[in-house]
């Protein structure tokens, strides 16, 4: 785009312009025959612009803020510093006449310190863009005499013309004059759904937009040349406040600032600090007696507070003031919630029948039974000595409340529950891309990046072929195999780094416990394990939290040496980054416990060693579920309480606090400014920027990895996950509504890349249940003992079956206890957990082929359990339509209503074509009958009727 004219750059002897005193137009730059620059000043101007939501006219809303920061002299204060571009009654100005005091000015401007260069160039980008601005069709206008010292605001209004130019080109469905019904249910369903209505009556919000609606308005892409479809009645309201910086925001990213062939929109210039925030201001204030009613207010009261928890949440509501995306994102969030239901309850059901039936499994009853005088193998060398098994009864009955036959039937549950969950969503994401007029949308290709046209910039300046224009430079593999490189690197080394902490903690875990086993006291010695595996989850803890933080850095930062070109294309590969990153971080400790704790420990006598000192740790005799279930447990709810909750709330306060300690600071300065009332773009500018939806999502991916893959051990956790959601829903409201400032409305149609990561999860969720029951519990050794082993078809003497033992005499030399006597006799024959051969045997110590039948018949369950609940995950989804039958059938209604229409609009238009013509046969008729002057007459007037527009 060309440079304009009315920001033409100024004589050096006039650039340093005193930006606090009334100064003529031409003095600062611009051609006051295209726009001016007048001031505003009045005895109360806030009130007619309702303090800061209109222009200083009091009629023009504003759509849209730019902020930045300029240096502010202190060598006086100014009258007003509001100025604004545009004015239509200031267009016949006279521009000759120099304003009175120009030449006070000079002096004084003369006197000032010269402005930095650096300033100086963002001032000309400034002025250079928004004149482009005006161009376009926006009116401008500046505000510096704030209360935040050093910061001026540029207020942008579209007017109608320019609303209604951008809506065609962005193909906006609008709604029309016709309305039709919506399809209503009939005879039984109808009086089901009554009932269900007047059931949930107090759970609804009180939004009008909330409530079922019987009529619905055609909508249609709009047209200027078929604005008659359309409802023009209220020009102010057609448009509402979300559509409107839309709009605005369209022309931003796409208004360039050309300056050394470097073509700039919004996105450029905030990146490179020339303006240091854009964003749509907020409808008003949402607390206080004297408060307008407004949307904002609304939402705070049936929305984002804790007192409406039980309520269902506003999503149209939502959706009109934030946008489609954010729409969708608590919509999302409210079935996900709703679905944790019926999986907390089963969950609970699960739970409560492993502690009514504690006390008639046998192979507990078995272990607690002092009778039975089975004597252990030491858990470490030399320090640790033999130990009875009734002392592991506690652990015993506590492994049976998760390791019983309905965790199988929980994990089949959630399997289906999470391929139900998947289509719930679905239909009901159509529902609400058929209410929100998203049908038939399809995204657009973004504008590029402000970084990715500054590298195509940098290698078009590096070639030194005559290639000038920029457009025809792209970035290709070879441009970004250095960050690939990086990428890769970068992410082997950051997984490379987390098993590494995993393996730190295990080192943790071995030495601890054998540092513990050294106590004298009984008690000391009998509590060792719990005391190792709740400080060892707790360092997992802490370690999760402290690498999310990092992890999330590190992948906005290989995302960024990528140089994607678009934003979509950015926060796909944000996203799959730190999804990557946090998954692994997030579930490597679990991965251990359950499938590689106990599992290379080796026997007695030749156990494995880590370092030649550290023996590998062993499972507790009830099995590795148990400390599975607590290490799950402790990481769902620390992450969820601390860093998801705590985090949300104390970050943002801690921040809000040192935004407002600073500001404090300033005003004290200046106790004039601090005695005005803020503009709402001051207060606006206070708030949190809007960081987009990615960690809100990453939080909630991770808790449904926890709730779907290790679900087996750990049945309450869809529960824990609920009662989270249920704080998490109106903690994220309130922090939207008064936390931040208010984002820019992105259409979507759906939640993008994170339903494919949704279903990955769900499908990888069925593999690792089915190995957790088949390896992890004591499930399929149970049945095997059961069907091939047991002589009276119970499970008595199962304890007995799942020991080897060990005669004493074969350990290897320093590694027999140090105290044999510890239990008060000599142990000659110890057992340890394992199918193995016994020591009297040939082949003593090898593995028995008791082993490979129970190895077999877990690989059998992985397989059978795998494909028989997929298939039912697939039938699932096969037998549930995408698109609910009403749905289909209201938007087929829409097609054939809006062919109607413009059915009837043709043969208006040829029916009035038709009659022009008879009424020309006519007057030819005439014309025939009479004088040719009188002829001549009238087939003059016939033409000048011709000439005359006539509105179908």
């Amino acid at each position: 785009m060309r440079v304009n004219k009315k920001y033409s750059c100024l004589p050096a002897e006039e650039k340093g312009i005193h930006i606090i005193n009334i100064r003529a137009i031409e003095d600062i730059g611009y051609d006051q025959h295209e726009s001016t620059l007048l001031n505003s000043l009045s005895k109360n101007p806030d009130a007619d612009c309702k303090y800061g939501l209109y222009f200083r006219d009091g009629k023009r809303k504003v759509d849209y803020i730019l902020v930045y920061h300029y240096k502010k002299s202190s060598a006086g204060k100014t009258l007003t510093r509001r100025v604004h571009h545009n004015d239509s009654s200031a267009r016949s100005t006279k521009q000759d006449q120099p304003l009175p005091g120009k030449a006070v000015q000079l002096e004084m401007r003369e006197s000032e310190p010269h402005v930095d260069y650096h300033e100086d160039d963002k001032r000309f980008h400034r002025e250079e863009y928004e004149g482009n601005l005006v161009e376009a069709g926006l009116e401008l206008e500046r505000d510096e005499d704030t209360k935040i010292h050093g910061v001026g605001f540029v207020k942008i209004h579209a007017p109608w013309n320019v609303l209604c130019r951008e809506a065609e080109f962005l193909k906006l469905k609008m709604p029309t004059k016709k309305m039709y019904q919506i399809n209503q249910t009939h005879g039984l369903l109808k009086k089901i759904n009554s009932v269900i209505q007047k059931i949930t009556e107090p759970i609804q919000p009180k939004v009008a937009e909330h409530k079922p609606q019987t009529v619905k308005r055609l909508s249609y892409p709009f047209s200027r040349e078929k604005q008659h479809l359309f409802d023009l009645s209220d020009r102010d309201s057609f448009f509402d406040s979300k559509t409107r910086s839309t709009i605005v925001y369209e022309i931003l990213k796409r208004t360039t600032c050309t300056k050394a062939k470097y073509s700039m929109g919004i996105t450029s210039l905030l990146a490179n600090g020339v303006y240091s925030a854009a964003y749509p201001l907020h409808d008003g204030d949402y607390e206080g007696e004297s408060v307008e009613p407004n949307d904002r207010k609304l939402l705070c009261e049936e929305w984002a507070s804790y007192g409406v928890f039980y309520k269902y949440q506003p999503i149209d509501l939502v959706r009109k003031y934030f946008g489609e995306k954010i729409g969708l994102y608590f919509a999302w969030l409210g079935v996900y919630t709703q679905m944790l239901i019926p999986a907390s309850i089963v969950g609970i059901i699960v739970f409560l029948y492993g502690c009514a039936t504690v006390d008639e499994n046998i192979p507990s009853m078995e272990m607690c039974d002092q009778r039975n005088n089975i004597t252990m193998c030491p858990l470490c060398d030399r320090t640790c000595s033999y130990w009875k098994m009734s002392s592991a009864c506690a652990t015993a009955r506590a492994s049976h409340l998760f390791d019983n036959p309905a965790t199988v039937f929980f994990s089949v549950f959630m399997a289906l529950w999470a391929a139900t969950f998947m289509e719930h969503w679905k239909r009901k994401q159509m529902r609400l891309n058929y209410r929100w007029d998203l049908t038939g949308f399809e995204e657009e290709e973004d504008h590029p990046r402000a970084e990715y046209e500054a590298k195509v910039l940098e290698k078009s300046l590096r070639k030194e072929h005559k290639q000038k224009e920029t457009d025809k430079e792209k970035l290709t593999w070879k441009d970004r195999f250095p960050a690939y490189l990086t990428n890769f690197v970068g992410i082997i080394f950051m997984v490379g780094l987390t098993f590494a902490i995993v393996f730190g903690v295990i080192i943790y875990r071995i030495s601890t416990a054998a540092a513990l086993a050294i106590s004298s006291t009984p008690s000391g010695r009998s509590s060792v394990r719990v005391t190792v595996t709740a400080t060892a989850v707790i360092i997992n803890l802490v370690v999760i939290i402290i690498l999310d933080e990092v992890y999330g850095c590190i992948a906005r930062w290989l995302t960024q040496i990528e140089v994607p070109k678009t934003d979509k294309n950015f926060e796909e590969r944000l996203i799959f980054k730190a999804f990557l990153l946090k998954f692994v971080n997030a579930y490597t400790p679990i991965f251990y416990v359950a499938f590689f704790k106990g599992r290379f420990v080796g026997r007695p006598g030749d156990y494995v060693y880590i370092f030649h000192s550290f023996r590998m740790e062993e499972c507790a005799p009830g099995g590795c579920l148990m400390e599975l279930c607590i290490q799950l447990s402790i990481i769902m709810l620390g992450k969820q309480l601390i860093q998801n909750n705590l985090f949300e709330i104390g970050i943002p306060k801690m921040k809000k606090f040192i935004r407002y300690m600073k500001l404090k600071r300033r005003r004290s300065l200046d106790h004039e400014e601090h005695m005005k009332k803020k503009q709402r773009y001051e207060v606006d500018y206070n708030l949190e920027p809007f960081a987009g939806l990615t960690p809100e999502y990453m939080e909630m991916i991770i808790q449904f990895g926890f709730v779907t893959l290790f679900v087996a051990s750990f049945p309450l956790a869809p529960l824990f996950a609920l009662l989270n959601n249920i704080i998490e829903i109106r903690l994220d409201a309130k922090k939207f509504v008064t936390e931040l400032r208010r984002p820019v409305a992105v259409r979507a149609k759906d939640i993008g890349i994170w339903y494919n990561i949704l279903r990955g999860i769900g499908k990888l969720a069925v593999i690792i249940n089915a190995f957790v029951i088949s390896f992890t519990s004591d499930f399929i050794p149970r049945l095997v003992y059961l069907y091939m082993y047991s002589e009276n078809g119970t499970m008595h003497g199962f304890v007995n079956h799942t020991l080897s033992s060990f005669n004493v005499s074969d350990f290897q030399a320093g590694t027999a206890p140090n105290d044999p006597m510890d239990l008060g006799y000599e142990v000659q024959i110890c057992r340890y957990k394992d199918y193995r051969e016994p020591p009297w045997s040939e082949n003593k110590y090898d593995i028995s082929k008791d082993f490979w039948a129970v190895l077999a018949a877990r690989l059998a369950f992985v397989i059978v359990f795998q494909n028989l609940v997929m298939f039912m995950s697939d039938f699932v989804d096969w037998i549930i339509p995408d698109i609910p039958k009403d749905i289909s059938q209201q938007i087929h209604k829409e097609k054939v209503l809006m062919v109607e229409v413009f059915m009837r609009e043709e043969q208006g238009k040829l029916q009035m074509l038709e009659t022009w013509k008879d009424n020309d046969k006519k007057k030819g008729e005439n014309c025939n009958n009479h004088s040719p002057r009188l002829c001549r007459s009238r087939s003059g007037s016939l033409s000048s009727c011709h000439s005359y527009p006539l509105d179908v």
